[in-house]
Protein backbone atom coordinates (compact mmCIF):
# COMPACT_ATOMS: atom_id res chain seq x y z
CA UNK A 1 0.00 0.00 0.00
CA UNK A 2 2.02 2.97 -0.88
CA UNK A 3 1.92 6.52 0.94
CA UNK A 4 -0.75 8.96 1.07
CA UNK A 5 0.18 11.44 -1.42
CA UNK A 6 0.68 14.75 0.32
CA UNK A 7 -1.92 17.72 0.33
CA UNK A 8 -0.31 20.63 -2.15
CA UNK A 9 2.04 22.91 -0.11
CA UNK A 10 2.44 19.84 2.59
CA UNK A 11 6.46 19.16 3.60
CA UNK A 12 6.65 15.21 4.21
CA UNK A 13 9.54 13.58 6.07
CA UNK A 14 10.94 10.71 4.37
CA UNK A 15 8.80 8.18 3.33
CA UNK A 16 7.95 6.24 6.05
CA UNK A 17 9.23 2.52 6.00
CA UNK A 18 6.82 -0.37 5.14
CA UNK A 19 7.13 -4.06 5.10
CA UNK A 20 4.91 -6.83 4.61
CA UNK A 21 1.92 -7.83 6.50
CA UNK A 22 2.71 -11.51 7.76
CA UNK A 23 2.11 -13.79 5.03
CA UNK A 24 -0.31 -11.49 3.23
CA UNK A 25 2.14 -9.69 1.51
CA UNK A 26 0.77 -6.43 1.61
CA UNK A 27 2.92 -3.92 2.24
CA UNK A 28 2.32 -1.45 5.09
CA UNK A 29 3.70 1.42 7.25
CA UNK A 30 5.47 0.28 10.27
CA UNK A 31 4.34 2.98 11.83
CA UNK A 32 0.24 3.40 11.47
CA UNK A 33 -2.58 6.05 13.29
CA UNK A 34 -4.56 4.31 15.87
CA UNK A 35 -7.95 5.49 16.82
CA UNK A 36 -8.97 4.08 20.33
CA UNK A 37 -11.13 6.88 22.70
CA UNK A 38 -10.45 9.24 19.39
CA UNK A 39 -14.44 10.24 20.42
CA UNK A 40 -13.53 11.96 22.90
CA UNK A 41 -11.01 14.65 21.49
CA UNK A 42 -12.23 17.36 19.34
CA UNK A 43 -13.73 16.15 16.58
CA UNK A 44 -12.29 18.71 13.88
CA UNK A 45 -8.41 18.60 15.42
CA UNK A 46 -8.36 14.54 15.06
CA UNK A 47 -9.94 14.77 11.48
CA UNK A 48 -7.23 17.44 10.62
CA UNK A 49 -4.58 14.94 12.64
CA UNK A 50 -5.88 11.23 10.66
CA UNK A 51 -5.56 13.71 7.09
CA UNK A 52 -1.83 14.76 8.64
CA UNK A 53 -0.97 11.56 9.24
CA UNK A 54 -2.11 10.51 5.87
CA UNK A 55 -0.03 13.15 4.18
CA UNK A 56 2.89 11.91 6.15
CA UNK A 57 2.25 8.42 4.76
CA UNK A 58 0.87 6.80 7.89
CA UNK A 59 -1.82 5.02 5.76
CA UNK A 60 -2.70 2.17 8.11
CA UNK A 61 -5.64 3.33 10.22
CA UNK A 62 -7.47 1.34 12.71
CA UNK A 63 -10.40 1.19 14.27
CA UNK A 64 -13.41 -1.10 15.86
CA UNK A 65 -17.09 -0.84 16.15
CA UNK A 66 -16.31 -0.78 19.87
CA UNK A 67 -14.78 2.86 19.38
CA UNK A 68 -17.52 5.36 20.90
CA UNK A 69 -20.39 2.97 19.46
CA UNK A 70 -19.53 3.31 15.75
CA UNK A 71 -18.56 7.02 16.30
CA UNK A 72 -14.81 6.70 15.57
CA UNK A 73 -15.60 4.62 12.60
CA UNK A 74 -18.14 7.93 11.43
CA UNK A 75 -14.86 10.34 12.70
CA UNK A 76 -12.26 8.58 10.26
CA UNK A 77 -15.01 8.31 6.98
CA UNK A 78 -14.81 11.58 7.75
CA UNK A 79 -10.97 12.27 7.62
CA UNK A 80 -10.92 9.91 4.35
CA UNK A 81 -13.40 11.82 2.55
CA UNK A 82 -15.00 10.90 -0.94
CA UNK A 83 -11.99 10.51 -2.67
CA UNK A 84 -11.40 7.14 -4.04
CA UNK A 85 -8.17 7.81 -4.87
CA UNK A 86 -7.14 8.32 -1.41
CA UNK A 87 -9.15 5.78 -0.08
CA UNK A 88 -6.84 3.25 -2.39
CA UNK A 89 -3.91 4.62 -0.50
CA UNK A 90 -5.18 3.80 2.73
CA UNK A 91 -5.15 0.12 5.07
CA UNK A 92 -7.77 0.50 6.56
CA UNK A 93 -8.76 -2.25 9.64
CA UNK A 94 -11.77 -2.43 11.62
CA UNK A 95 -12.82 -5.12 14.44
CA UNK A 96 -15.81 -6.78 15.93
CA UNK A 97 -16.85 -7.06 19.56
CA UNK A 98 -16.87 -10.46 20.95
CA UNK A 99 -21.11 -10.33 21.30
CA UNK A 100 -21.22 -9.87 17.68
CA UNK A 101 -19.14 -12.51 16.57
CA UNK A 102 -21.46 -15.37 15.36
CA UNK A 103 -21.47 -16.36 12.04
CA UNK A 104 -24.24 -13.78 11.31
CA UNK A 105 -23.70 -10.98 13.75
CA UNK A 106 -20.23 -10.87 12.15
CA UNK A 107 -21.31 -10.29 8.72
CA UNK A 108 -23.84 -7.79 10.21
CA UNK A 109 -21.39 -5.97 11.67
CA UNK A 110 -18.65 -5.60 9.41
CA UNK A 111 -21.70 -4.20 7.07
CA UNK A 112 -22.54 -1.69 9.61
CA UNK A 113 -18.62 -0.67 9.96
CA UNK A 114 -18.96 -0.65 6.29
CA UNK A 115 -21.73 1.82 6.11
CA UNK A 116 -20.05 4.43 9.15
CA UNK A 117 -16.77 3.95 6.77
CA UNK A 118 -18.09 4.62 3.89
CA UNK A 119 -16.40 1.81 2.05
CA UNK A 120 -17.26 -1.29 -0.09
CA UNK A 121 -14.64 -3.03 1.61
CA UNK A 122 -12.22 -3.49 4.78
CA UNK A 123 -8.40 -4.21 4.15
CA UNK A 124 -8.39 -5.79 7.46
CA UNK A 125 -10.85 -7.38 9.67
CA UNK A 126 -10.27 -8.44 12.99
CA UNK A 127 -11.87 -10.43 15.96
CA UNK A 128 -11.30 -7.58 19.14
CA UNK A 129 -10.85 -10.20 21.66
CA UNK A 130 -11.92 -14.02 22.14
CA UNK A 131 -15.14 -14.42 23.46
CA UNK A 132 -18.36 -16.37 23.63
CA UNK A 133 -19.64 -17.32 20.15
CA UNK A 134 -18.02 -20.87 19.24
CA UNK A 135 -14.02 -19.52 17.51
CA UNK A 136 -14.79 -21.70 14.05
CA UNK A 137 -18.13 -19.92 13.88
CA UNK A 138 -16.14 -16.81 13.55
CA UNK A 139 -13.70 -17.34 11.56
CA UNK A 140 -16.45 -19.49 9.38
CA UNK A 141 -17.90 -15.59 8.92
CA UNK A 142 -14.59 -13.53 8.23
CA UNK A 143 -13.45 -16.46 5.46
CA UNK A 144 -17.06 -15.61 3.82
CA UNK A 145 -16.70 -12.08 4.20
CA UNK A 146 -13.12 -12.31 2.46
CA UNK A 147 -14.83 -14.30 -0.36
CA UNK A 148 -17.04 -11.65 -0.94
CA UNK A 149 -14.84 -9.38 -1.82
CA UNK A 150 -15.97 -7.45 2.07
CA UNK A 151 -12.77 -7.90 3.66
CA UNK A 152 -9.40 -8.23 1.85
CA UNK A 153 -7.42 -10.23 4.71
CA UNK A 154 -8.78 -10.89 8.89
CA UNK A 155 -6.93 -11.53 11.81
CA UNK A 156 -6.93 -11.45 15.42
CA UNK A 157 -6.61 -9.11 18.64
CA UNK A 158 -5.45 -9.93 22.27
CA UNK A 159 -5.33 -13.81 21.49
CA UNK A 160 -2.72 -15.78 23.83
CA UNK A 161 -0.59 -18.44 22.05
CA UNK A 162 -2.88 -21.03 23.15
CA UNK A 163 -6.05 -19.37 21.56
CA UNK A 164 -4.02 -18.33 18.51
CA UNK A 165 -2.92 -22.14 17.82
CA UNK A 166 -6.91 -22.78 18.28
CA UNK A 167 -7.22 -20.62 15.64
CA UNK A 168 -4.86 -22.20 13.42
CA UNK A 169 -5.93 -25.28 14.00
CA UNK A 170 -10.03 -23.86 12.24
CA UNK A 171 -8.32 -21.49 9.80
CA UNK A 172 -4.60 -23.68 9.04
CA UNK A 173 -1.69 -21.54 8.42
CA UNK A 174 -1.80 -18.69 5.88
CA UNK A 175 -5.29 -17.69 6.93
CA UNK A 176 -4.83 -14.87 9.68
CA UNK A 177 -2.93 -11.93 9.03
CA UNK A 178 -2.61 -10.39 12.33
CA UNK A 179 -2.73 -10.69 15.90
CA UNK A 180 -3.41 -7.22 17.66
CA UNK A 181 -1.72 -6.74 21.07
CA UNK A 182 -0.66 -4.47 23.93
CA UNK A 183 2.88 -3.22 23.40
CA UNK A 184 5.12 -0.55 25.04
CA UNK A 185 8.43 -0.29 26.40
CA UNK A 186 7.10 -1.08 30.23
CA UNK A 187 5.03 -4.29 28.68
CA UNK A 188 7.12 -6.45 26.57
CA UNK A 189 5.54 -9.39 27.61
CA UNK A 190 4.46 -10.48 24.01
CA UNK A 191 7.99 -11.10 23.49
CA UNK A 192 8.27 -13.92 25.66
CA UNK A 193 5.77 -16.31 23.55
CA UNK A 194 3.77 -14.51 21.22
CA UNK A 195 5.77 -12.82 19.09
CA UNK A 196 8.20 -15.90 18.28
CA UNK A 197 5.06 -17.66 17.84
CA UNK A 198 3.36 -15.30 15.18
CA UNK A 199 6.68 -14.67 13.81
CA UNK A 200 6.97 -18.60 13.26
CA UNK A 201 3.80 -18.84 11.37
CA UNK A 202 4.09 -15.51 9.62
CA UNK A 203 1.63 -13.65 11.70
CA UNK A 204 2.13 -9.99 12.12
CA UNK A 205 2.24 -8.22 15.54
CA UNK A 206 0.29 -5.16 15.61
CA UNK A 207 1.62 -3.51 18.73
CA UNK A 208 -1.94 -1.20 20.44
CA UNK A 209 -0.91 2.02 23.01
CA UNK A 210 3.05 2.05 22.23
CA UNK A 211 3.13 5.18 24.71
CA UNK A 212 1.21 3.05 27.79
CA UNK A 213 -2.04 5.10 27.26
CA UNK A 214 -0.49 8.08 28.73
CA UNK A 215 2.07 6.61 30.76
CA UNK A 216 5.49 7.21 29.00
CA UNK A 217 8.26 7.22 30.82
CA UNK A 218 9.39 11.01 32.31
CA UNK A 219 12.21 12.31 31.40
CA UNK A 220 14.05 11.97 34.40
CA UNK A 221 13.30 8.51 35.13
CA UNK A 222 15.70 6.21 34.27
CA UNK A 223 14.08 4.93 30.99
CA UNK A 224 13.46 8.28 30.18
CA UNK A 225 16.81 9.26 30.40
CA UNK A 226 17.54 6.32 28.09
CA UNK A 227 15.50 7.02 25.39
CA UNK A 228 16.78 11.13 25.19
CA UNK A 229 20.12 9.75 24.71
CA UNK A 230 19.33 7.41 21.81
CA UNK A 231 16.80 10.21 20.93
CA UNK A 232 19.79 12.69 20.48
CA UNK A 233 22.07 10.50 18.65
CA UNK A 234 19.59 10.47 16.02
CA UNK A 235 17.80 13.99 16.63
CA UNK A 236 14.69 13.34 16.90
CA UNK A 237 12.19 12.76 19.84
CA UNK A 238 11.89 10.01 22.62
CA UNK A 239 8.62 8.96 21.44
CA UNK A 240 10.11 8.35 17.76
CA UNK A 241 12.98 6.33 19.52
CA UNK A 242 10.21 4.14 21.42
CA UNK A 243 8.29 3.64 18.29
CA UNK A 244 11.61 2.94 15.86
CA UNK A 245 12.21 0.08 19.30
CA UNK A 246 8.37 -1.19 19.12
CA UNK A 247 9.01 -2.00 15.52
CA UNK A 248 12.50 -3.51 15.44
CA UNK A 249 12.05 -6.87 14.31
CA UNK A 250 10.00 -7.85 11.02
CA UNK A 251 7.20 -9.14 12.34
CA UNK A 252 6.17 -6.04 14.35
CA UNK A 253 4.03 -2.90 13.49
CA UNK A 254 2.39 -0.27 15.85
CA UNK A 255 -0.50 2.25 15.64
CA UNK A 256 0.00 5.12 18.12
CA UNK A 257 -2.99 7.58 18.64
CA UNK A 258 -2.33 11.23 18.30
CA UNK A 259 -5.48 13.74 18.26
CA UNK A 260 -3.23 16.99 16.70
CA UNK A 261 -1.11 17.27 13.57
CA UNK A 262 1.93 18.06 15.80
CA UNK A 263 1.64 14.31 17.69
CA UNK A 264 1.28 13.07 14.42
CA UNK A 265 4.39 14.48 12.88
CA UNK A 266 6.42 13.04 15.78
CA UNK A 267 4.81 9.37 14.98
CA UNK A 268 6.17 10.30 11.42
CA UNK A 269 9.34 9.82 12.13
CA UNK A 270 8.94 6.89 14.02
CA UNK A 271 11.55 5.10 11.80
CA UNK A 272 14.96 5.62 13.07
CA UNK A 273 17.58 2.88 12.34
CA UNK A 274 18.41 2.19 15.58
CA UNK A 275 22.05 0.70 16.50
CA UNK A 276 22.88 -2.14 18.36
CA UNK A 277 23.94 -0.08 20.79
CA UNK A 278 20.92 1.81 20.88
CA UNK A 279 18.96 -1.24 21.26
CA UNK A 280 21.07 -2.61 23.78
CA UNK A 281 20.41 1.17 25.98
CA UNK A 282 17.13 0.47 25.72
CA UNK A 283 16.54 -3.08 26.47
CA UNK A 284 18.50 -2.40 29.77
CA UNK A 285 16.31 0.80 31.09
CA UNK A 286 13.28 -1.27 30.07
CA UNK A 287 13.61 -5.08 31.13
CA UNK A 288 10.92 -7.40 29.66
CA UNK A 289 10.49 -8.84 32.97
CA UNK A 290 8.61 -12.40 33.00
CA UNK A 291 6.61 -14.60 30.81
CA UNK A 292 2.79 -14.18 31.84
CA UNK A 293 -0.77 -14.42 30.63
CA UNK A 294 -1.09 -11.65 27.49
CA UNK A 295 -1.71 -8.45 28.79
CA UNK A 296 -4.57 -6.02 28.02
CA UNK A 297 -5.71 -2.85 28.96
Amino acid sequence: MPPGRPAPGVVRTPPMRARALGWTGQSIPIVGQGTWNMEQDDRKRAVAALQRGLDLGLSHIDTAELYGSGRVEELVAEAIGGSARRRDEIFLASKVVPSNASRDGTRQACERSLRRLRTDHLDLYMLHWPGSHPLAETIAALEALRAAGKVRFWGVSNFDVRELEAALRIAGETAIACNQVLYHLEQRSIEHRVLPFCSQHRIAVVGYSPFGSGDFPAPSSAGGRALAQVAARHGVSPRAVALSFLTRHDALFTIPKASSAGHVAENARGDVDLSAEDVDTIDGAFPRGKSGELPTL
